[in-house]
Formats: structure tokens, sequence, C-alpha cells
């Protein structure tokens, strides 16, 4: 059994209601996949924990209160162990894992296991679907897809596809590719193996991903969310939109001030107190 820090019984109720999932309860491939796009749309991607100096709190009770009670998001550990506890709670069995972010390194092993991702096993189903709600990139998957090498995948307008890299151990690694339609080619997202990861292992690296210099989540607002038809990024003071045709428009906010009214009005999200922005 996967150890999680939880100091309450998980509220299924308040999670669904915060996605706005209102369909039945069950452990099929719909409620799958429709939680997951609900997931993604209504619960914003964010590191102000971070950029403040410390590491979020991965105890489901503290999760609960800042992701699904106040107005706020938080980054792939946050996200993904919430949704991890969700899908259990409707009868879903959940393997975590931890992946290397490629999205521009030259090599795979560059770059450490600093992301988590879940696999989601469904009744009935074959194969298990790698799930992950919490991917700060346009890449990301809007809805789980099959663990099968080779087939393109099409989650709710983005394409999406795994592949096999070489193997250097007893595993397989696997790697999410992402297809940009500007470039018109598939981009690698990250790479990951089957081995299951545990509570303990994340918190280590959540802690690393929040507080290290060298970690780009640790200097500077990096917050996005995703609608129907556009995606919002902010990395420091450049707001970026991606309009569902395509269409790409970029501005710069004015200081701390704008960028806190662009959190509250663009993404939903009330700045901690006390957090300073940077200018």
């Amino acid at each position: 059994m996967h150890e999680t820090a939880q100091t309450a019984p998980f509220d299924l109720d308040a999670y669904l209601g915060r996605i706005g999932w209102e369909r039945e309860r069950r452990a099929d491939l719909e409620t799958l996949r429709g939680v997951h796009l609900a997931h993604v749309r209504s619960i914003p991607f964010e590191n102000l924990d971070a950029v403040g100096g410390r590491a979020p709190s991965l105890d489901l009770a503290d999760l609960t209160a800042k992701l699904l009670h106040d107005r706020r998001g938080g980054y792939c550990f946050e996200h993904n162990t919430l949704f991890a506890a969700a899908l259990e709670a409707l009868g879903f069995g959940v393997t975590r894992l931890a992946a290397r972010v490629v999205v521009g390194a030259d090599r795979l092993e560059s770059r450490p296991r600093t992301h988590m991702v879940l696999l989601a096993e469904v009744p009935g189903e074959a194969r298990p679907y790698l799930a992950d709600v919490g991917f700060g990139a346009i890449g990301s998957l809007l809805e789980p897809v099959p663990l099968t090498a080779g087939t393109e995948f099409r989650d709710a307008g983005r394409r999406h596809r795994l592949v096999h890299a070489p193997r250097r151990g007893l595993l397989d690694t696997w790697v999410l590719e992402a297809y940009r339609a500007a470039g018109g080619d598939w981009e690698a997202q990250y790479a990951f193996t089957l081995e299951p990861f545990e509570h303990a292992d994340f918190e280590v690296a959540n802690w690393f991903v929040a507080t290290s210099p060298r970690s780009p989540f640790s200097r500077r607002p990096y917050v996005q969310r995703t609608a129907a038809d556009r995606h919002l990024l902010l990395d420091g003071h450049l707001l970026t939109e991606v309009r569902a045709d395509g269409t790409v428009t970029e501005r710069k906010t004015a200081g701390e001030a704008e960028t806190r009214r662009v959190l509250d009005e663009e993404f939903g999200i009330v700045v901690p107190e006390g957090l300073t922005l940077p200018a």
C-alpha cells in the first residue's frame, strides 16, 4: 500500500465540487478521462510557495485546504498527490511514478527525476493509463492516455504519443511526446520507468524543487491555467496566451501590483500573505 501523509479522511465531495464534476462516481474510463480534464481546467498550476522560499506541504489535509478551499493552485507533487487520492477514492488503482522533465534537454539522463506522474488502473481495461494533472507546460496531458508505445492519441484537442527510449537498465524507459503544430514535429516532454515511488521519495524531490537555487521554480513565479479556448502562462512578468486556434499573444506585466492583479483576475489565485513577488 502506498504511504501518504494524511491527517484526515480524503474529502471526495469537496474535490469533485472544486472541479465541477456532477456526473456518476464510477471507476471506469469515461470517469477517469472526465475527472482528469475537469481537474486540469479547474485548478491552476503555480509555484508561489517556492517563490516565497518554502516547500509546499504534501499532507493531504494541507492540500485539501490549499487547492480545494483556498484560491490557490500547486505544482506537480501537489496536483498529482491530490489526484491520486481522488482516483483511489473513486475505486481506481494508482501507482506513483517519478519522471525526468526533458523538454530542451540534449540527453534524457541529464535531468533528475523531479516530476510526479501516475499510472491508473481501470477495471476491465487491459492496460493502465498514464495520468498527469500537474505538468506545468502547454505540452501537458489534458486526458490520460493508455500505456502503449508508438500510437498517437488526441486528448481533448492535444496530440501525444508514448515511445520507448533505448534501454539502459532492466526497465523500459517511456517518453511522453507532444506534437508541436508550429514546428510540425514531436517534442519529448518527460521520461519515466514503471518503478513505483513512495511518498518519502516525493518529499525529497519536492524539497529540492522548491528550495534549491538551481531550480527554476524557486526564482520566479511560474503559473499556468488551461481552459477550453485558451492556455495562459505567466513566467516571471511575461504573460503568454495561446488560443485554441494557435494564435499567440505576449505582454509583460508592469511590476508587482499588476502581477498580483493578473494572478487574481486571470488565474483565480490569491497571492499568499507576506509573499513579495519579484519586481
